[in-house]
């Protein structure tokens, strides 16, 4: 082993004085090329950041996520393609592995606490199939939420609720009386109940914070996280991100995964023209989502209040108590991206107005004839037959937000008649997608078959996706691999065996520096870096775009439970892993997020090829001795330690002196630098034959 590394069949890494002799000149070159800057607790700064790889408009890191890019013959903007990420899914999550496992499941208040009664409604049923097919697969179910609001009282007691859940369940659910001490009552109530109930999250501020304390003591005992309240995505709470930190596996339950794809319909289409409705109100506060609107979409109908700022920008007389001064900027700027575009911008022209001291009288007004005392509450006829003119032709409608200006007990016809063309145009071959629970109402009172349109009842979440925000709920959870993993166009020769580096993007293998180091060296292997911090491994990829590098990738991910799915999609052979100073504050045993956890562990001891190396590194020992002892305790009895006594850079207590790759990360070049020891182990997969 002082000599050679022979990791398959002829595939060697060399370990001799004139390799580890360009070290120092190599890592000086990769410093150059990595385009991170990253400063850790003991003042140790690694290498300062390179130039975006983009070029022309999109030559710096702030346009990098403003850049255009070509997709499919058309130019996207970028956002589109990251938003929506590919996610874990119950559905598609190995049901045997559920077995045994305690989940914590995050439901919709909204749904099982205010729809129960309605069991037959699709809302109701995925929600409910969510945590049946999770009982009846044989796990422990913990129920988790927060319910407060005008129809959920927020006194409503956990056994009341517990109550509740079990009729619409059928099944019991025991309920847990006291968060702040309950890892005992969890592992207590789950000896007696296959379904608990936990405190109503809404009393603590720990879970409005995403406190990290309180996540974990919310994940306690917790193995696998169900996401099954898409209404709360754009919420950044304890219960819906901070748990992901502490369990192994995060995934979408049934009714997360369905409105996932009615904001996937809701949000992109192939169909043209595409028209937007937009109603409501408070247009500053949208002035982002309502410009992205009007970069994709070919017309813009206003029906709210805000068409009043859309109309006083353009130069209209209205009248300016219905005007907000501070958004008259904002509205410019999207009206002239519409001019640019040359897309019509439908304004109402006349209302229904009411005045509250003439009850029950409707008189009809123009846009610039609204008498004092009197309020727009609904569209007028010649407004009307603008918007009908408009649509005629329409392929794909977006409808987001009130149909109407104004909630008013009289009839004014005006939103029926809308929802009426909306029934036409639907007859016609249009997409119609409806867009929060106003507009959704004023479909169910009034089209001929509401089944027909796409409803997406959480308007504030299409808002928040518009403006170009990822939305933390979704982000939070575990990516799904492969998702048309393109090898062909990753790695120049896509069936060259492969070596992983896990955690490749922090200080455990200096920000990618380990992984860069052996891919410029080793053009004969393909390397793989998989990290969780996402912004690390785009500027990682940066780093390898601009170096011209064909042999190195990075993917962020929980490597955990996505490694089999990314790893058994390749077409060549595993043939080394490399786990290297993982964070030793994840490795506590009260912790239960590691990134070493036993599926990962069987799923390196399946693929590795016989003969496959992996290589272990700390800088403290305890955290080695115990990846080493998982190895042995999880491998299959496939792995033994590499330790002969002969071999020169077995030192004591077996681990090894020095780094057998002659590669080290920036962080490993630390540690030595202060003389303090690096511990490190080779595990080889052996023949059981």
């Amino acid at each position: 082993m002082n000599q050679v590394l022979n990791l398959l069949h002829g595939t060697f890494i060399l370990h001799n004085p004139s390799f580890r002799g360009h070290h120092k000149e190599s890592l000086l070159l990769f410093q150059k090329r990595s385009c991170l800057s990253h400063r850790n607790s003991t003042g140790f700064q690694s290498c300062r950041g390179l130039q975006s790889y983009f070029q022309g408009n999109c030559g710096t890191k702030d346009s990098e996520d403003k850049c255009l890019v070509i997709s499919k013959g058309k130019i996207t903007d970028r956002r589109e393609l990251d938003a929506i990420p590919p996610i874990q899914t119950l559905k598609e999550y190995p049901k045997e592995e559920l077995f045994g496992k305690v989940v914590m499941v995050r439901f919709d208040s909204d749904i099982l606490l205010k729809e129960a009664l309605y069991l037959k409604s699709p809302l109701v049923n995925r929600a409910v199939f969510t945590i049946k097919y999770l009982y009846n697969a044989g796990a422990k179910v913990i129920l988790a939420s927060n319910w407060g609001d005008s129809s959920i009282p927020v006194h409503l007691l956990e056994e009341s609720v517990a109550d509740y859940l079990s009729s619409v369940l059928q099944l019991e659910v025991l309920p847990v009386n006291s968060v702040s001490g309950y890892v005992q009552s969890k592992a207590e109530a789950l000896e007696e109940a296959d379904v608990i109930l936990l405190e109503n999250l809404s009393k603590f501020g720990g879970e409005l914070s995403n406190c990290s304390i309180f996540s974990e003591k919310l994940a306690s005992g917790v193995d696998i996280f169900v996401n099954d309240a898409f209404s709360q995505s754009h919420k950044n709470l304890a219960s819906n991100v901070g748990v992901t930190r502490f369990c192994y596996a995060s995934v979408a339950g049934f009714h997360f995964e369905e409105n996932l794809s009615q904001l996937r319909e809701a949000t992109t289409t192939n169909k043209y023209p595409y028209i937007a409705i937009i109603g409501g109100g408070h247009l500053i506060d949208k002035a982002s989502s309502l410009h992205f609107l009007a970069s994709k979409c070919d017309g813009l109908v206003f029906v709210g209040m805000m068409a009043f700022q859309i109309m006083h920008a353009s130069g209209l007389t209205v009248p300016l108590n219905l005007v907000d001064p501070s958004a008259t900027e904002d509205s410019l700027k999207i009206i002239q991206l519409a001019n640019c575009r040359k897309i019509p911008v439908v304004c109402l022209k006349d209302f229904w107005c009411v005045n509250d001291h003439l009850p029950k009288r409707l008189d009809l007004f123009p846009m610039n004839g609204i008498m004092d005392g009197w309020a727009p509450v609904d569209l007028g006829p010649v407004s009307l037959g603008e918007i009908f003119s408009l649509l005629s032709k329409a392929k794909k409608i977006l409808c987001i937000g009130p149909l109407k200006l104004r909630s008013t007990g009289e009839n004014t016809c005006g939103t029926s008649k809308l929802v009426m063309m909306l029934d036409k145009l639907i007859q016609n071959g249009c997409d119609v997608t409806v867009v929060g629970s106003a507009a959704a109402k004023a479909i169910m009172e009034t089209a001929r078959s509401p089944s027909v349109y796409n409803i997406v009842a959480s308007a504030s979440i299409i808002w928040e996706f518009l403006r170009g925000r990822k939305l933390p709920g979704l982000s939070a959870l575990d990516r799904a691999y492969p998702f048309k993993i393109d090898w062909d166009s990753i790695f120049c020769d896509p069936v060259q065996p492969l070596v992983v580096d896990i955690g490749s993007g922090e200080k455990n293998a200096g920000n990618g520096l380990f992984l860069f180091g052996m891919a410029t060296r080793l053009k004969d292997l393909n390397f793989l870096g998989l990290d969780i911090n996402e912004k690390l491994v785009k500027r990682c990829l940066n780093s390898v775009r601009q170096s011209g590098l064909t042999n190195g990738y990075f993917i962020a991910t929980n490597a955990t439970s996505t490694f089999r799915s990314i790893v058994s999609s390749y077409r060549g052979k595993l043939v080394l892993i490399s786990i290297q100073c993982p964070n030793p504050d994840f490795n506590k045993q009260e912790h239960r997020w590691r990134m070493l956890q036993r599926p990962l562990i069987e799923a390196i001891s399946d693929l590795l090829t016989t003969g496959g190396k992996v290589f272990l590194q700390s800088d403290i020992e305890a955290v080695a001795v115990r990846m080493k002892e998982q190895f042995m305790m999880y491998g299959k009895g496939k792995f033994a330690v590499l330790n002969d006594e002969d071999d020169p850079n077995i030192g004591q207590g077996g681990w090894l002196k020095e780094n057998p790759f002659g590669i080290r990360s920036d962080w490993e070049q630390h540690v030595i630098n202060r003389e303090a020891p690096m511990y490190r182990v080779m595990i080889s997969k052996i023949d059981q034959y």
